[in-house]
């Protein structure tokens, strides 16, 4: 049956048939035989990775106007919001010893910020699993008037006070022991959640000196989770709830980490060496970047899970591609599988 004939009846549960059928194949256009694994391999250990990396960000350079006039937190916030975080990403240790983690374990670490408007990876550093993420922040070019959410990982004084110097914002969980004297106090609504709105000055003998002006310090309760979190920002004009509405939307770079695990098999690699994996990774990104710009462009209502899977068995198919997407309906059989992994609702 050729893929591109499928009726909407039928599509889902033939596209898991096929896919099963042919994971563990890979093809090529005009190749009839499956290609050997040591192929692939060579190929991704030869061919170098910063190629992926330039395509990836030419990608990311036309994806991202398409988001910039969405108000997807508040209509009164007109910063760029970005979330920064890291995913480890296991090893073998005997087969990639330049990775070394612990001492029986192996791992990479994918860093990564994301633009939460359209959730689009717009810095991304590929490091060894002993990389503390702090260290990320060595590598970031700031934005004026900017945003950026952190968890409590990423907590140094030094580094946070260059983001205040570069005229930029941050939202960083804070810790349970940090030191501070309250200067004042806002007015808050107990009623949302919240339970604190301070303005404090750091008193610690080293953060004091290495953070010397004030902190907005916002304590919430999360109805949701009943999770009581500590929020330090250096913005002092957003609206209270909307700072953590704002950190909530952080867990988008979470679904991202997961998406690109789960359903681009990044936890396989083709290759051995350093330069394999960052060329695995690349292509993963530019992969989502391609079926996320899309799903934009069209207007999609599928899902990027559903799109993957329909462009992963329609390879030879000539049907335009709108045209395509459209021959594809949403059925319950396949909302199971992602429901959890939802990152685009446009």
């Amino acid at each position: 049956m050729m893929f591109g004939q499928l009726t909407n009846r039928e599509s889902i549960r033939n596209i898991a048939t096929c896919l099963k059928a042919h994971q563990n194949k890979v093809y090529h256009l005009g190749i009839k035989q499956a290609i050997s694994h040591s192929t692939i391999t060579r190929a991704n250990e030869n061919r170098d990775w910063r190629i992926y990396a330039d395509y990836a960000k030419h990608l990311i350079g036309i994806f991202r106007p398409l988001y910039a006039s969405d108000k997807e937190f508040s209509e009164d916030l007109d910063n760029t919001v970005y979330a920064l975080d890291s995913t480890t990403i296991d090893l073998c240790l005997s087969i990639f010893p330049w990775a070394r983690f612990r001492k029986y374990k192996a791992a990479v670490k994918l860093h990564t910020l994301l633009d939460l408007r359209g959730n689009i990876p717009v810095f991304v550093d590929i490091t060894d699993g002993k990389v503390h993420d702090v260290n990320t922040l060595d590598l970031i070019d700031f934005e004026p008037d900017a945003i950026y959410m952190m968890d409590k990982a990423y907590t140094d004084f030094s580094r946070l006070f260059d983001i205040e110097r570069h005229k930029s914002f941050f939202v960083i969980r804070g810790k349970e022991n940090l030191k501070f004297r309250c200067v004042s106090s806002a007015k808050i609504d107990k009623s949302s959640g919240l339970k604190c709105d301070q303005i404090i000055r750091l008193t610690g003998p080293k953060t004091s000196t290495l953070y010397p002006k004030k902190l907005r310090r916002i304590k919430y309760k999360d109805p949701d989770t009943n999770l009581l979190l500590v929020f330090l920002t250096n913005n002092f004009d957003v609206k209270t709830e909307d700072i953590c509405a704002l950190y909530k939307n952080r867990w988008q770079i979470e679904l991202f980490f997961k998406w690109i695990k789960q359903h681009l098999r990044i936890k396989a690699f083709w290759g051995y060496s350093p330069n394999a994996v960052k060329t695995q990774v690349w292509i993963a990104i530019c992969t989502y970047l391609l079926i996320a710009y899309a799903k934009k462009k069209l207007n999609s209502e599928l899902s990027l899970y559903e799109i993957t899977q329909i462009l992963g068995v329609s390879v030879f198919d000539k049907t335009p591609l709108n045209e395509l997407l459209t021959n594809f309906s949403k059925s319950d059989e396949i909302k199971e599988n992602y429901n959890q992994l939802r990152m685009f609702e446009l």
